[in-house]
């Protein structure tokens, strides 16, 4: 089946359940907010809801491994590499508790930025300080309340599939807060459909990958913190897919020492 039919299927079905989904959403958010001050149930809902897109379309074999690393009740900033729009909703398959931080242009999209509202997801505004304050204080006090916070450390979708370097901002909440930082390796998303890509691929295998929380207690500096984080990251991609030739040492590869690969 060509990539132009898949998507063309794949926009139409999520078309087709997204307003009835959205719908459900509604009517949890007034049922549940007289106790459910956090919208914890809005949120396990969006996980069902886009796992039903993430497992369930012929072709996608997706994989969530290691989840059991993320202990309930327990606090954490949780770090992805970022290289395509499906890595959202892979993310949800943890159907585990945490708070977005996402661009503020997606809180705008019909239905799903709609979602994100009523989940209490937190917007950012890049380049804007007095948004990125806003945003550092409230990831602060759900920190504080038990509440995980998931963000791409990276800042915006990679181009070619290599992890960029990490922004500080996550790893100035784990150190402040003194909680840690759950490193996770999504495996495949960029073969699926890479950052500007029209189509997605017809038949794919995405992996999940929670690696062993990371104590911010470790570490005094958030430029060491961010780093390793990073390679752990690196690491564990290189290991699930030997044609990522990335260096370990936190450095992005020249083009010719990416297309020579490891020396």
């Amino acid at each position: 089946m060509s990539r132009k039919i898949v998507t063309y299927l794949l926009w139409t079905f999520l078309g087709l359940t997204s307003v009835l989904c959205l719908l459900v959403a509604v009517v949890l958010w007034v049922l549940t907010a007289p106790f459910d001050r956090q919208r914890r149930i809005n949120h396990m809902w969006s996980c069902a809801w886009a796992s039903m897109y993430a497992v369930f379309y012929p072709g996608w074999k997706v994989r969530t491994i290691h989840r059991d690393r993320i202990k309930p009740g327990q606090a954490y900033v949780m770090a992805a590499n970022h290289t395509s729009i499906a890595d959202i909703v892979l993310l949800f398959t943890l159907f585990r508790q945490f708070k977005w931080v996402s661009k503020r242009e997606n809180f705008n999209l019909p239905i799903l930025g709609w979602n994100m509202w009523l989940s209490q997801y937190i917007p950012l505004v890049r380049g804007d300080a007095n948004s990125t304050r806003t945003m550092m204080d409230r990831c602060r006090t759900l920190l504080q309340n038990g509440m995980s916070i998931m963000m791409f450390p990276e800042g915006t979708r990679s181009r070619d599939g290599r992890v960029q370097p990490f922004k500080h901002g996550a790893f100035t909440l784990a150190y402040e807060a003194g909680v840690p930082v759950v490193p996770i390796a999504i495996h495949g998303g960029h073969a699926l459909i890479p950052k500007h890509g029209t189509t997605f691929a017809a038949t794919a295998e995405l992996t999940v990958e929670v690696l062993e929380p990371v104590p911010s207690a470790q570490f005094e500096d958030v430029t060491d913190f961010a780093r390793a984080v990073r390679g752990r990251i690196v690491e564990a991609l290189a290991l699930h897919d030997s044609t990522f030739a990335l260096g370990f040492d936190g450095a992005i590869p020249t083009e010719k020492e990416a297309s020579d690969g490891p020396g």
